[in-house]
């Protein structure tokens, strides 16, 4: 098949300019450069309009996890659209495929989950988590439990109550967020921030961090603080895996005040990271844990927010009145998209996938690093699983940072995509992003690393003959 038949890719490109707006661009961009128009893929490369194909470094937005072109995953939505495309989950109305789901969510998740909440995206999953925290402690009879406390730079979406937990300043800026109940505190940076504080373990680090979280709820009054939400790795803002010890400190505190915790696994559920949840791998309890992205590797929209016992409880108590939970969206439980799902966790179960990023994530972290942390702007290359964060910085002595103007992440994003390979900078820091299919081989591992250094050193001349190095 050609990629650009009964296309024509520039008619596109003007016709996108004209009709459509996209997210997290700036809309100059747009206008100026016009869209890399996609029509095509296949494993871990995708195909535009013009017949070019790439090498896709960050599975879209980290979630085509299986890779492009399973056709498993297909004929499921295909067979499930001609016997129930679609019907609603109010009102005790169910169907088949939403089912079998949440019993397959329920057994593979961390234990002590006790039902599956359905959505569409990890951003309207995070705003039930918020709805269920605050439901949850006005059926406690505490009311005033209401705020919630994210971090620096996290991402946890960009609804209002998503947008809000999100500690990004560009997901606040002209929107007028965040609003009131969310709170922010430091993200734990081992590159940068432990350092600059003079820990020298990363346990002495934890220990301050979770000090930190207790200072905070201490100081807003621990009545009034109903959560707090993390990334098990942070994604978003600057692939940040935690420092030993630092889960376990937190829990300590958020148990000694009541105050529940939320996992966000948007990222990092569904083998991301070598396990199934990454709440099991650092040893993680939550209240609730907020899925999304792999669990269908991106073939359809689907979310979930797995409910722990301790709110569970509350809730199936508080119902013995006949109250509903007056909360749900048009499409929850949306059986076209519970099939994908299945269809996705038989590819991951049948395959070992989870197994396999597991048994190749200490090459894949150790080949990135021996490939660039030679070069004069990285300063760091980091990883979990699957996920890698390479920091680009001015002065590899001093860590100084380039002006944020300069988007020097960008370029080099830019500069990779040229030759062919899709990598993705970061928002509000110079920090590329890698998260490749479960399914990529040792020879794209190697193009992947190769072509960054060489967009890395492009990207160096540039800057050194602009006089910025």
């Amino acid at each position: 098949m050609v990629a650009n038949a009964g296309l024509d890719g520039e008619a596109l490109v003007a016709l996108d300019r004209e009709t459509q707006f996209h997210p997290f661009t700036a809309i100059a961009d747009q206008q100026g450069n016009g869209a890399l128009v996609m029509a095509q893929a296949a494993g871990c490369s995708i195909t535009d309009v013009s017949g070019r194909t790439y090498l896709d470094g960050a599975a879209g937005l980290w979630c085509v996890n299986v890779g492009y072109g399973r056709t498993e995953i297909s004929d499921a939505i295909h067979r499930q659209s001609l016997e129930l495309p679609y019907f609603h989950s109010f009102n005790t109305v169910a169907n088949e495929p939403s089912i079998r789901l949440s019993e397959r969510l329920l057994q593979l998740a961390p234990n002590g989950m006790r039902r599956v909440f359905y959505g569409l995206s990890g951003s309207d999953a995070n705003d039930t988590a918020v709805k269920m925290l605050w439901s949850y402690n006005m059926l406690r009879g505490k009311p005033l439990k209401r705020k919630i406390i994210s971090r620096s730079y996290a991402y946890h979406g960009v609804t209002a109550a998503a947008g809000s937990l999100s500690g990004i300043p560009m997901v606040h800026q002209n929107f007028g967020l965040p609003l009131d109940f969310a709170r922010h505190l430091s993200r734990p940076d081992l590159y940068r921030d432990a350092p600059a504080r003079g820990f020298s373990t990363e346990e002495a680090y934890s220990d301050f961090l979770a000090r930190e979280l207790e200072d905070m709820i201490l100081a807003e009054g621990a009545d009034t603080v109903a959560g707090f939400i993390a990334e098990p790795v942070m994604g978003t803002g600057g692939v940040l895996p935690p420092p030993a010890g630092y889960f376990a400190a937190i829990a300590k505190v958020l148990e000694k005040h009541d105050v529940r915790f939320v996992a966000d696994e948007v990222i990092t559920g569904f083998g991301r990271v070598g396990a199934w949840f990454a709440s099991d791998l650092y040893g993680i309890e939550p209240d609730l844990i907020v899925a999304a992205k792999g669990l269908t590797s991106g073939y359809l929209p689907l979310s979930a927010v797995l409910v722990g016992e301790r709110i569970w409880s509350v809730f199936e108590e508080a119902s013995r009145d006949g109250r509903p939970f007056a909360h749900g969206f048009t499409y929850s439980g949306h059986p076209t998209c519970a099939a994908a799902a299945l269809a996705n966790l038989d590819i991951l179960e049948r395959e070992s996938l989870v197994e396999r990023v597991a048994a190749m994530a200490p090459a894949f972290g150790s080949r990135f690093a021996e490939t660039l942390l030679n070069l004069r702007l990285v300063g760091d290359v980091r990883s979990a699983g699957f996920m890698m964060g390479v920091e680009l910085v001015a002065d590899r002595a001093t860590k100084a940072a380039f002006p944020a103007l300069l988007k020097v992440a960008g370029r080099v994003a830019l500069a990779a995509r040229r030759r062919g390979v899709l990598v993705r900078a970061l928002p509000n820091s110079d920090v590329i992003a890698l998260s490749p299919p479960f399914v990529v081989t040792d020879a794209e591992l190697s193009q992947l690393a190769e072509t960054l250094r060489d967009a890395i050193d492009e990207v160096t001349a540039d800057l050194v003959r602009e006089g910025h190095l």
